[in-house]
C-alpha cells in the first residue's frame, strides 16, 4: 500500500488564492486564525490522518463493523484513533466558542476534514454527521437543548446522526410515517423505523444523539407536516432510551461506516425533544443536509486525492515497454507513456478543480456567517455544484486510478479498487446528483430567473483571460436564458449536462486564478518553484482539455427533453 501524504501545500494555496482566507480572517470574528495557526492546524491534521487514520483504511474495509443483538462493534484500532481525534480537539475547529468550540473559519475545518477523509473515508463519516447535527442545533435548538447536548457533540465525546430515510420514503421525504406524540412533560414519544442511518450505532462514543424526522398528531400531509426531534441513545438521567439498531447493511463500499436500520419506540417509550417549532422539521433538516452536501462534495475530493497519489506512485514504479517514440530506448516507467501521462494529468487537474470548487463554497459559508452581502446566495448556488460535480469527478478519478494500475487495479490488495468502491455512494446519498441538478435549474435558476447565475457568469468574465473559458461562459449565459423559460420536462432533461457546464466554468475560473498567482510567484522567485511549476502546468491542462469538453455539452442542454418520451415505458423496457 502507498503511504498517504495529505496535500497540505495544495490546501494552503487554495485557501490563499481561491478562498482568499486573509479577507475572512481580517474580520474580528475570525481574527484568531492567524497564518501560523492555519499552518499548525493543517500540519497537525495531516499528521493524524497519515499516521493513525490511513493505516486503518484497509482494516475497516476487510474487517468491517460487526452487529450482534443491537450492538455494533467497530474494527480494531478505531476506538483508539477516535479517542486521539477527540483529545486533539479536531471536531471543535469551526464550532461556536460558546459550546466548547474554537470558533475558527469553516474553511479550516474543511482542510482538516479533507485530510482525515482521504486517509479513511468510511471512518470520517461519523465526525461528518456529528458536524451536521451541531449545525442544526446551533441554528434551531432551544437554549436548553443546546446547553445539554452541544458541548459534548462539539468535542466529539458524543456523536450525532441524521434520520430521514424510511423503507417507503427514500428521496420522497414527505411520505415518511414515523410519528411523535406529546408526553405531557415537554418531551415526545417517537415511534418508527429509519434506514441508511450512518453511524446510527457504534462503540466509539458514550452517547449517540439522533436527529429524527417524524409527524405529530394531525400534522398536514407531505413535507409541511414534518417536525424534527432530538432522540438520545442515553437519556439525561443516564438510562437507556427505547431506540436500537435492528441491523447493519452489507455494502459495496465504505465498509468501515456502519449503515444502520434504526428502530424507535418498539416498547412505546422512546423519548425525544422537539428541535425548532412543530412542522419546522424540513427547515431544520435542510440545515443539516446543506452542511452534509458540501461535505459529500469534499468526499469526492478526498477519494480523488487518495486515488491520484496511489496511481502516480504505481506509474512511477511500474516499468513496461519502451516509449513508442524511442523503441530502442529500453523499457520505461509507465508514467512516460503518453496515455498514462494523459490519465495522470487528468486525475491531478480534476482533483485540483473540485478542491477549488468545494473550498470556494466553504469560503462563502464563512462569509455568510460574517453577514457579507451576497455570500448566502452564492453559497446556495455553489452547493449543488460542489456536491454533484465533486462526486461525479471523484468517481471518474477513482476509475482512472484503477485503469492506471491495469490488471492490478482490479486486484483488491493494491487498494485502487477500494477507492472506486468507496466513492460510488457519493453521487447517491445526501440527495442524488440528479436531485442536485434539478435543484440547480429549479429553485436556484427559476427561483430568481437566473439572476444569481448571471452574477456568477459576470464574476468569471471579469477575471478570466482564457478564450475557451470565455466561450463557455457565453454558452452558459445563452442556455440560462433558455432554461428559465423552458418547460419543466425540458429543464429537468437538460439539468445534468447544464450543471456540469456551470461547474467546469467555475472550476476553470478558480484554477485560472491559481495559475495567475503561481506565474507571478515564479516570476518573482518566490515560493516552492517545483510546486508552482506543477500548479501552472496542471491549470493549463485543465483549461486546454476539460473546458472544451464542457462546451461540447451545450448541444445536449439545448435539446432538452427531445426524444426522451418517443417510446412508452414498455417500449423502452423491451
Amino acid at each position: 500500500m502507498v503511504t498517504f501524504r495529505p496535500p497540505v501545500a495544495e490546501q494552503r494555496f487554495v485557501l490563499d488564492h481561491v478562498v482568499r482566507l486573509a479577507e475572512i480572517t481580517s474580520q474580528d470574528q475570525f481574527a484568531a486564525a492567524e497564518s501560523d495557526m492555519v499552518e499548525a492546524i493543517l500540519d497537525g491534521a495531516a499528521s493524524l490522518a497519515a499516521n493513525e487514520w490511513a493505516p486503518l483504511n484497509r482494516v475497516g474495509d476487510t474487517n468491517p463493523p460487526r452487529w450482534n443483538d443491537t450492538v455494533v462493534t467497530m474494527p480494531p484500532g478505531f476506538r483508539e484513533a477516535y479517542r486521539t481525534y477527540v483529545e486533539g480537539g479536531w471536531g471543535t475547529i469551526a464550532a461556536p466558542s460558546a459550546f466548547e468550540g474554537q470558533g475558527l473559519p469553516s474553511t479550516l475545518a474543511f482542510g482538516v476534514a479533507e485530510s482525515l477523509g482521504a486517509a479513511n473515508l468510511g471512518f470520517s463519516l461519523g465526525p461528518m454527521l456529528t458536524q451536521g447535527a451541531i449545525e442544526a442545533l446551533v441554528k434551531h435548538g432551544s437554549p436548553e437543548l443546546q446547553a445539554a447536548y452541544l458541548p459534548k457533540l462539539v468535542t466529539g465525546e458524543w456523536t450525532g446522526t441524521m434520520n430521514l430515510t424510511e423503507p417507503n420514503a427514500g428521496s420522497d421525504v414527505g411520505a415518511l410515517r414515523s410519528s411523535a406524540t406529546p408526553a405531557g412533560d415537554g418531551s415526545w414519544r417517537v415511534k418508527g423505523n429509519k434506514i441508511f442511518i450512518t453511524f446510527g450505532e457504534h462503540d466509539l462514543a458514550e452517547n449517540i444523539i439522533h436527529l429524527v424526522l417524524a409527524r405529530t398528531p394531525d400534522a398536514p400531509a407531505g413535507t409541511r407536516g414534518i417536525s424534527l426531534f432530538l432522540v438520545p441513545k442515553f437519556l439525561p438521567d443516564g438510562s437507556r432510551n427505547d431506540v436500537h439498531c435492528a441491523s447493519i447493511e452489507h455494502k459495496l463500499g465504505i465498509h468501515a461506516s456502519p449503515t444502520c436500520v434504526m428502530s424507535f419506540g418498539d416498547n412505546d417509550d422512546c423519548r425525544g425533544w422537539l428541535i425548532g417549532p412543530e412542522f419546522g422539521g424540513m427547515r431544520a433538516m435542510f440545515t443539516m443536509m446543506n452542511n452534509a452536501r458540501l461535505n459529500v462534495g469534499l468526499q469526492g475530493v478526498q477519494i480523488a486525492e487518495r486515488a491520484t497519489q496511489q496511481a502516480v506512485a504505481y506509474a512511477l514504479e511500474r516499468v513496461q515497454s519502451p516509449r513508442a517514440s524511442n523503441p530502442e530506448g529500453g523499457p520505461v516507467a509507465i508514467i512516460e507513456h503518453p496515455d498514462v501521462r494523459r490519465m495522470i494529468l487528468r486525475m491531478k487537474a480534476q482533483t485540483q478543480a473540485i478542491r477549488s470548487l468545494v473550498y470556494a463554497a466553504a469560503g462563502e459559508l464563512d462569509r455568510a456567517h460574517l453577514g457579507i452581502e451576497g455570500a448566502k446566495q452564492r453559497l446556495d448556488l455553489l452547493t449543488p455544484l460542489a456536491k454533484a460535480h465533486g462526486t461525479d469527478v471523484g468517481c471518474e478519478v477513482a476509475s482512472l486510478g484503477v485503469q492506471v494500475h491495469g490488471g492490478m487495479g482490479f486486484i483488491e490488495e493494491t487498494g485502487a479498487a477500494q477507492h472506486y468502491r468507496d466513492v460510488r455512494i457519493t453521487p447517491i446519498y445526501e440527495g442524488t446528483n440528479g436531485i442536485q441538478a434539478a435543484d440547480l435549474v429549479g429553485r436556484k435558476l427559476v427561483g430568481d430567473e437566473g439572476a444569481q447565475m448571471h452574477a456568477l457568469i459576470a464574476d468569471v468574465r471579469s477575471e478570466t483571460k482564457n478564450a475557451g473559458l470565455l466561450a463557455l461562459t457565453d454558452q452558459i449565459s445563452t442556455l440560462t436564458g433558455v432554461l428559465v423559460k423552458a418547460s419543466t420536462d425540458d429543464r429537468l432533461a437538460a439539468s445534468a449536462p447544464y450543471l456540469t457546464m456551470v461547474s467546469v466554468m467555475t472550476c476553470g475560473w478558480l484554477l485560472e486564478r491559481q495559475g495567475t498567482a503561481a506565474a507571478g510567484l515564479l516570476a518573482n522567485g518566490e515560493g516552492d518553484s517545483a510546486f508552482l511549476k506543477a500548479k501552472l502546468a496542471t491549470v493549463n491542462w485543465y483549461l486546454a482539455h476539460i473546458v472544451p469538453e464542457a462546451s461540447g455539452l451545450a448541444a445536449s442542454v439545448a435539446e432538452g427533453g427531445k426524444g426522451l418520451y418517443d417510446l412508452t415505458a414498455e417500449e423502452l423496457a423491451a
